[in-house]
């Protein structure tokens, strides 16, 4: 449910959010976030929904002119099912893609990403200049291999070109979490719902057979056996299991898949040590606070939050969020490695950590203050993967950033660069690791990121500016798929040393009160344009718009309203 914003000044309704003690849930911290600064500088947060429809517009142009352009192409070779499919460049200039290999070198992490992040912000992908960019992704389901699940390349013929094919879990297991993320945007596309259902019983078989024990390397998905290589093992992989069938259980409503879920969940707590290794580990802290929100579970969510955060990481070591300011620029909040040259966080990385991180917030507010932190700081950091925003002494190729048209990003921001030549500049450096990846033939300009650029609609569709600098309003509905009905609901964090006033507009044609979750009161009664709150310093409101007048009822520790809960720990005055 999205709400439609329009700037007004009629009937502003003034109140105050309940401060000075009267929290009904205590906020709890995160080590790392408590490191970051409550406002990052210098401060200045791009509008993420049009940067990501202008990446749309300007990548899926089969006509687009300059160096290395079009990013797209169509591949022909029809794997797994009998139709084209388009495929777009991992970076910018990769030799491996375009015509090259027969064409059928393009990666899911790219197509499928891009394909989520246009339709986060409004982009219907379907029926697009004629294509349907959402069926084509069907190619991804990999049933000639005998795999039957998404991948990250279409056939095993051209995966030894790349990472990850069949021998690096995470690689094989994330495709299956866009898949569903797209599936919940468009769930009357002809075939998902038999592929949506054959990975959920691949999840289930899988999670079945690892019986708790998800220390492997990967899984072979058509072979049903756990495998291990010169990968180290991922059991956070547990995480990625539980997300897809906690969403194939809301969608489908098979019991198995909700106890699969559990038992995925239950693996990855038990994990003596921080077993994070690329992304999926906030997928973990998300459901923790889901499941014990909606089951009434018991799953240590700070465990999983700290282990996403920390750096803490013993196989990927050091992996989590960065944090610091690098010769007077703030790049707190970005995700990646916190020791590789003293630090190197990647844009992908970031943009999903919040695709889980921040609905969090509705299932456990008591997280509010700490996730409204870190995404100020994210925010604010990763227009630097940019190099209209970076300076140009900052990057390894301000020289060919003409090549990006504006919409592509670096791939990375390090503290000391990777290259030799490139070893002088002062972090941060945006760079990236294209060049590495088919030495003394990319070239330069595949440092830039076509495959994390186009994850920008998840910062998109979540991040809108308020009428206070420094003060977000975050979605907590934009990428909390398969959802149950839920009233609008928004996160605002206040890094001020002062009570901050922000105005909040609502749908048109709409009569809502305004709840804070954080506080357990209503703040605001019978909106119809906009209200004014007040937010106290360095602390957080969760706001959700009920309708007015509407029947308050309670089920154990939640709250609803015409039988919708908006509050999910709400404790009873005494």
């Amino acid at each position: 449910m999205n709400t439609i914003f329009k700037i007004t000044f009629v009937g502003l309704f003034f109140i105050l959010l309940g401060i000075n003690g009267t929290a009904q849930v205590k906020q709890q911290r995160i080590a790392r976030v408590d490191q970051m600064p409550n406002l990052p500088k210098p401060l200045q947060i791009i509008d993420y929904k049009k940067l990501a429809l202008r990446f749309d517009s300007t990548v899926f142009d089969f006509n687009a002119k300059g160096k290395f352009w079009p990013m797209v192409w169509m591949d022909s070779s029809k794997k797994n099912f009998p139709q084209d499919v388009v495929g777009m460049y991992t970076a910018v200039g990769d030799v491996r893609q375009g015509k090259n290999n027969k064409g059928m070198f393009h990666e899911a992490l790219a197509t499928i990403g891009a394909t989520l992040g246009a339709s986060l912000v409004g982009i219907d992908k379907s029926k697009q200049k004629n294509l349907d960019y959402v069926g084509m992704l069907k190619n991804y389901y990999n049933k000639d291999a005998g795999w039957d699940i998404m991948m990250n390349n279409t056939c095993p013929e051209v995966a030894l070109l790349g990472g990850g094919y069949g021998r690096d879990w995470w690689y094989d297991v994330y495709p299956n979490l866009l898949f569903y993320a797209v599936y919940d945007k468009y769930p009357k596309e002809p075939g998902f719902k038999e592929i949506a259902k054959s990975i959920a019983e691949k999840f289930f078989k899988a999670d079945s057979i690892l019986n708790g024990n998800y220390d492997y390397s990967y899984f072979d998905y058509g072979k049903m056996k756990p495998m291990k290589n010169n990968i180290c093992a991922q059991p956070d992989a547990a995480a990625g299991h539980a997300w897809v069938l906690y969403a194939a259980y809301k969608k489908f409503g098979d019991s198995r898949y909700l106890k699969g879920a559990m038992r995925a969940l239950t693996a990855l707590e038990s994990q003596p040590i921080n077993p994070t290794y690329e992304l999926l580990m906030p997928f973990g802290a998300y459901l923790s606070a889901r499941i014990n929100a909606e089951h009434g579970k018991k799953y240590d969510t700070n465990k999983m939050l700290g282990w996403s955060f920390d750096g803490t990481a013993v196989c990927r070591e050091g992996w989590g969020v960065l944090v610091g300011n690098w010769n007077g620029i703030d790049i707190s909040g970005i995700v990646g490695s916190t020791v590789d040259h003293g630090g190197y966080g990647f844009l992908m990385n970031t943009y999903d950590a919040a695709w889980p991180l921040v609905p969090m917030v509705r299932y456990d507010q008591s997280y509010a203050t700490a996730i409204g932190k870190w995404m100020l700081n994210a925010a604010n950091a990763s227009r630097f993967f940019y190099p209209q925003y970076m300076p140009d002494e900052h990057e390894t190729n301000p020289e060919l950033a003409e090549v990006s048209k504006g919409v592509i990003g670096y791939e990375g921001m390090i503290r000391q660069s990777s290259y030799k030549e490139h070893e002088h500049l002062k972090g941060p450096v945006a760079q990236g690791d294209g060049p590495l990846w088919v030495p003394g033939e990319n070239p330069k300009e595949s440092q830039f990121s076509v495959y994390g650029s186009g994850h920008a609609g998840i910062f998109g569709s979540i991040i809108r500016a308020t009428d206070v600098t420094g003060i977000l309003q975050l979605n907590l509905l934009a990428t909390d798929f398969y959802h149950d009905k839920a009233y609008a609901s928004f996160l605002y964090y206040n890094p001020y040393t002062a009570d901050k006033t922000v105005s909040i507009t609502v749908e048109k044609g709409k009569k809502v009160d305004l709840y804070n979750t954080v506080s357990g009161r209503f703040v605001a009664r019978n909106v119809t344009s906009s209200a004014k709150i007040k937010i106290a310093r360095e602390n957080a409101a969760v706001i959700v718009c009920v309708p007015s007048g509407g029947k308050i009822t309670y089920q154990g520790a939640k709250m609803l309203v015409n039988g919708i809960v908006v509050d999910y720990k709400f404790q009873q005055k005494k």
